[in-house]
């Protein structure tokens, strides 16, 4: 198991290439979700400021903020184009839509 330190020095050490695309999607929408980043909810719990860093020295210089959904996903997000109840809002939909997709393919594949 990675320790507290060993997970931040990691961030801290983390290549910029691995968040210029969503740097750019923040700089775009001021929201990018869980799979366009390379953090886990770990991450986010623990090291929030170095992924801050991170995210400057890639050039968003804006202020961040991270919302989860029941542990589902999670969405780094502008908090001054963006509230947190309506990134919540958007995640819950977004997930009860991939929910409604995934039953009815496999609906469809049991026919």
């Amino acid at each position: 198991m990675v320790n507290v330190e060993q997970l931040k020095y990691s961030v801290s050490r983390m290549p910029i290439e691995k968040v210029r695309a969503a740097a750019s999607e923040l700089s775009l929408d001021g929201l990018v979700t869980e799979g366009r980043t390379p953090f886990t909810r770990l991450h986010f719990n623990t090291c929030f400021a170095e992924i801050e860093a991170l995210f400057r020295r890639a050039g968003y210089h804006r202020p961040l903020d991270v919302v989860g959904y029941q542990g589902l996903i999670y969405a780094l997000y502008d908090p001054s184009r963006w509230e947190a109840v309506q990134v919540l809002r958007w995640l819950k939909e977004y997930t009860e839509e991939a929910n409604s997709r995934a039953l009815r393919a496999d609906v469809s594949s049991l026919r």
